[in-house]
């Protein structure tokens, strides 16, 4: 007679046949929630959304005085110009080289449209301010690098006919008011007051002592170096001290107009 087998209760059958599932499915769905919590890691919002370094000209202030280079420098550097200059034609590429290097300088334009080049000098001056009272710091560089690739100097002004290829209705309407106009009057007023007669001039400022020299003539990088360590080491007792080798005589713009050097 063959052994009676046990019976095994209701509850504990359903118990084993439920554990008897296939338990990869579930498996499965934590890896697959593993990998994306590794991947989403490194996304974080905070990293994903930071924005790119600015910059350094989109921390210059707003408005004039118009600035190329490092705003937060220890010096700047102020190129009194003409549009109708031929010198400062030929050295204003030099200087932006120059400025670029030099990443504690920034380059501060200063009108000084002499009464030898009107009234051509002036009506460009005015289209750079213009340009620039929409777009900028950049509009008016580019509007200044314009003009002086385009210009046929002494005076002669722009070719006739030949349009601005950045004009927009807005700087039109500003070339129709006498905005520019005051601006461009008091600097000119203002370089005359300070002594600066001829063009280009460059005045150097330290920030930090506050102290300046001006230069007389396309003053070359060297030059400018070394009126850089004079200002540092505080050897520049006066407004218009400068080392040896750099002019600073004065002449009157209606005589002499355009410095070279």
């Amino acid at each position: 007679m063959e052994p009676k087998r046990p019976s095994i209760p209701m509850q504990v059958q359903v118990f084993r046949r439920r554990n008897g599932r296939p338990r990869w499915p579930w498996a499965l769905a934590a890896a697959l929630v593993a990998l994306l919590l590794i991947w989403l890691v490194p996304r974080s919002p905070d990293e994903s959304s930071a924005p790119s370094p600015s910059p350094v000209s989109m921390t210059q202030t707003p408005g004039s005085p118009w600035q190329m280079g490092n705003p937060e420098g220890r010096f700047t550097l102020t190129l009194y110009a003409d549009l109708e200059c031929p010198f400062c034609r030929e050295y204003f590429p030099q200087l932006k080289r120059w400025v670029g290097n030099n990443t504690d300088v920034a380059l501060q334009w200063h009108h000084q449209p002499l009464a030898a080049h009107e009234p051509a000098a002036s009506a460009e001056a005015r289209l750079a301010e213009c340009a620039a009272e929409g777009g900028g710091h950049a509009a008016f560089w580019q509007a200044i690098e314009w003009v002086y690739a385009h210009t046929r100097s002494d005076g002669q002004g722009l070719p006739d006919g030949l349009r601005y290829p950045a004009s927009t209705p807005a700087v039109e309407r500003c070339l129709a008011s006498e905005r520019p106009d005051v601006l461009i009057r008091a600097q000119a007023a203002e370089a005359t007051k300070s002594g600066v007669t001829a063009t280009p001039s460059l005045r150097l400022l330290d920030r930090q002592t506050g102290q300046t020299i001006l230069l007389q003539g396309p003053i070359e990088g060297d030059a400018l170096l070394s009126a850089i360590d004079m200002l540092a080491t505080g050897n520049s007792a006066s407004d218009t001290a400068a080392a040896p080798t750099i002019p600073t005589s004065e002449m009157p713009a209606d005589v002499v107009g355009d410095m070279p050097r």
